[in-house]
């Protein structure tokens, strides 16, 4: 271990000496004391694989069957926006403006006129919408942009027009304060490679200031660029800069967390331009980005403060904004050149579009691509591709020319988190690698982080296609036992490998219930009326056969559940409601636990004069022999702590299972000392108890959990059954089926506990309550 950590530190010269360790620990599993290449590499690779499991699967969009949209465009489409009111705007080179309804009806479509040309000359450039101020701002290849009112009375009302602009524009974006409304920005590029602005100081009050001379009411306003240039509207100044000498400029944006201006060219130098806006009289400083080929469009991230281009060289590249040397991240797998890219920004993902009409989605974090989307779109000729993703609705827009393809992502039901694809059946706390181990119905174990929820190892057909019932650990946390209702139970090292199988019934069909895992021995059961022992003296070879049982069949139904306490009790539980205490080191019987004294054959009066609060709830009688399930011990737990109260007649032991009820044991005298109800007209319960004795947490199967304080619970004997419940702490429903197991484990100086459900979930939560999360949600 030693040279391991020395040997590794030394020549990768980064990270700490602990980190080391940690990974030669979690490599070593069967604590050996050694690693080789074959281990380690194994280690990796199997961690590897699943970070990129995780991130193939990690919120990836899931999209409906594309739909092709019946449009009133004859060229191609220049834009497509989202409205306030909910409608989408679409524009075409000709001039011919659609409205969209939300469920993507066409609700209007109208013809925008320009009177400084004639109709079969207008060419629509580009399109932005003002949403602060209700307006729409076209350009036109006549070197205009035209300010429509979307709240007039006569449709698409043209209010302004900035007209004699030097060079024609054919990229707009439109920024706006949204604490400040009044702060707004109109950037535009054009064919000559420039980049301007027009900053607005009031925008809620007037764009740009009316004439002093009598204009018609419903006339645009006419405003030539040089005015604007010259500061004659005091509500707005302009900036201008030279971005991208002679290329077109392909794409710009403000990004107002910044305060800069970033365009993109399809030129190698200067490929793409920040122009800083410092102070409104000061220039702009410059930063220009080199990138091979010159880029199609660009995205910013504002919570990542990165930028995405679409390169020409087929390359997708993350910048940091202050970093012009090299990308902080180049996305690979496309094959010709992107034309597209838009983040998803809470999901923290980015879409991509290539020339051959590939569509791919990355995770931002770890620049892998989770989904590669191909062969749904038409292979047309040479086109103009527009993309736009509506996040709020997660609609995914694709124009090609004059076509409009329209993609939705099926809705997430955050409701329904699965931490796995079926029913979770056990969970366990691993102290040791402070991680929690799952299995399910599909024969999979899965391994997460404690402190994240992330799955960080998922092991497949442990028993092929059997389920896995109940799980365990060793006294070294470094072997894990499982068990299958094909009958075996097998023991795993923490990398996926099985180094022994017990055959606990010749390979016959059975649900095994519970493993314990002791010093000396191996105990299963659940399927029988006598325990089934494998001594450790046996575990020399991979099949492991039991040994015989000294204290021979006692239960008169299957064995169901049982719980042992240090040095040598163990008591097992039976389906008919027997409990039996055996010395494990001699395996004989001690006394039994009569099951007539259990439950007294008790059952809940729901006649409406009971008081409903747990601290009077009463019980009374009825048979239990009508169904045994009802009667069934489910779970049996020692409370530790309580050795010098048991001396005395308090309880140190509890036991749940039919009906609801809760028992609590005297094992030294055979007497119950007390019993309640915990979940009123619930037919089986199970439960635990925290290792401190303070806490017992009982759960149904309707995927409640109630947190019970028994601190002071039945510390003394009384002349009769004490059938008052514990104070309940909580009550609170982390799933929304059964619950299938629970447990409670200290983790950075906190209690918690974990639970299973049959709603293929796994829990954690505080004690003494509150859901924290859903692993792998």
């Amino acid at each position: 271990r030693e040279d391991f950590v020395e040997q590794f530190h030394s020549v990768i010269g980064r990270g700490s000496r602990e980190e080391y360790e940690r990974l030669f620990d979690n490599v070593d599993v069967s604590r050996e004391g050694w690693v080789d290449w074959h281990r380690l590499a194994s280690y990796l690779l199997l961690g590897l694989s699943e970070r990129q499991e995780q991130a193939t699967m990690s919120a990836v969009p899931r999209w409906c069957s594309p739909r092709l949209l019946h449009v009133p465009h004859r060229e191609q489409i220049q834009n497509l926006v989202h409205l306030s009111t909910g409608c989408y705007l679409s524009v075409s080179k000709e001039g011919m403006m659609a409205m969209w309804t939300d469920n993507l009806t066409l609700l209007k479509k109208h013809k925008l006129h320009n009177d400084s040309v004639k109709p079969k000359d207008l060419w629509v450039t580009g399109l932005v919408v003002l949403p602060n101020v209700h307006k729409l701002a076209v350009s036109f290849t006549s070197k205009e942009i035209c300010f429509y009112d979307l709240l007039s009375k006569q449709e698409f009302s043209c209010q302004y027009k900035i007209h004699s602009l030097r060079h024609t524009p054919i990229c707009l974006h439109y920024w706006y304060d949204p604490a400040r409304p009044e702060n707004a920005v109109l950037s535009f590029g054009d064919v000559a490679g420039q980049v301007s602005a027009i900053c607005f100081r009031s925008a809620g009050i007037s764009l740009f200031e009316r004439p002093s001379a009598d204009v018609e009411q419903n006339a645009a306003i006419n405003i030539k660029w040089s005015e604007l240039q010259q500061n004659r509207h005091r509500c707005c100044y302009t900036v201008t800069h030279n971005a991208h000498a002679a290329h077109w400029v392909r794409c710009v944006r403000f990004l107002g967390t910044l305060e800069a201006f970033v365009s993109c060219s399809g030129s190698a130098q200067n490929s793409m331009v920040l122009a800083w806006k410092e102070a409104e009289a000061r220039p702009l400083r410059i930063t220009a980005f080199n990138i091979e080929r010159g880029i199609m469009d660009l995205d910013y991230h504002p919570g990542l403060n990165l930028i995405a281009t679409a390169g020409l060289n087929n390359q997708v590249c993350l910048w940091n904004p202050y970093l012009v040397s090299k990308p902080a991240g180049i996305l690979q797998g496309h094959v010709t050149s992107v034309v597209a890219v838009q983040f998803m920004i809470s999901k923290k993902q980015l879409i991509s579009f290539s020339k051959d009409k590939v569509l791919r989605v990355w995770d931002v974090s770890t620049h892998l691509c989770v989904q590669n989307v191909a062969g749904l779109f038409p292979k047309t000729p040479e086109c103009k591709i527009l993309l736009f993703f509506h996040e709020e609705r997660s609609r995914l827009f694709l124009s090609f020319n004059s076509s409009l393809f329209f993609l939705e992502a099926q809705k997430e039901d955050r409701k329904s988190v699965m931490s796995h694809e079926s029913a979770v059946t056990c969970v366990l706390y691993n102290s040791l690698f402070r991680q929690v181990i799952s299995s399910d119905a599909n024969s999979s174990v899965k391994i997460w982080l404690m402190d994240t929820g992330q799955k960080v190892k998922h092991f497949p057909r442990c028993h092929d296609d059997a389920e896995i019932t109940t799980m365990a650990l060793d006294a070294t946390q470094t072997r894990l036992f499982t068990a299958g209702t094909d009958g075996a139970v097998k023991v795993w090292d923490f990398n996926g490998h099985c180094h022994h199988r017990l055959n606990s019934c010749r390979d016959l069909a059975v649900e095994i219930s519970q493993i314990l895992v002791l010093k000396r021995t191996v105990l299963v059961l659940g399927w029988d009326r006598v325990i089934t022992v494998y001594r450790m003296n046996s575990f020399s070879r991979f099949f492991v056969h039991p040994s015989e049982w000294k204290g021979g069949v006692q239960h008169r139904e299957r064995i169901s559940s049982a719980s042992f306490q240090p040095p040598q009790t163990l008591v097992t539980g039976g389906s008919d409601g027997e409990i039996i205490v055996w010395n494990n080191s001699t395996e004989n019987v001690i006394r039994k636990l009569n099951k007539n004294t259990q439950h007294q054959d008790y059952k809940v009066n729901t006649d409406s004069t009971l008081l409903s609060t747990p601290s009077n709830k009463q019980l009374t009688a009825s048979s239990c022999e009508e169904n045994s399930e009802r009667c069934a011990v489910t779970r049996l737990a020692f409370l530790e702590g309580r050795k010098g109260v048991a001396a005395t007649g308090g309880a140190d032991l509890v036991s749940c299972g039919g009906s609801g009820i809760i028992c609590f044991w005297n094992i030294a005298n055979a007497n119950l000392v007390g019993k309640f109800v915990a979940h009123e007209g619930s037919s089986s319960i199970i439960m635990t108890v925290d290792g401190s004795g303070c806490y017992l947490i009982t759960a149904d199967m309707g995927g409640m959990l109630k947190v019970w304080d028994i601190q002071e619970y039945c510390l003394q004997p009384s002349e009769t059954v004490i059938i008052q419940a514990p104070k309940m702490l909580l009550s609170f429903q982390p799933h929304v089926d059964s619950i299938t197991h629970l447990e409670t484990c200290v983790h950075s100086g906190r209690l918690f506990l974990l639970s299973s459900s049959a709603d293929c979930s796994l829990a954690l939560s505080f004690l003494p309550g509150g859901t924290i999360g859903i692993f792998g949600q």
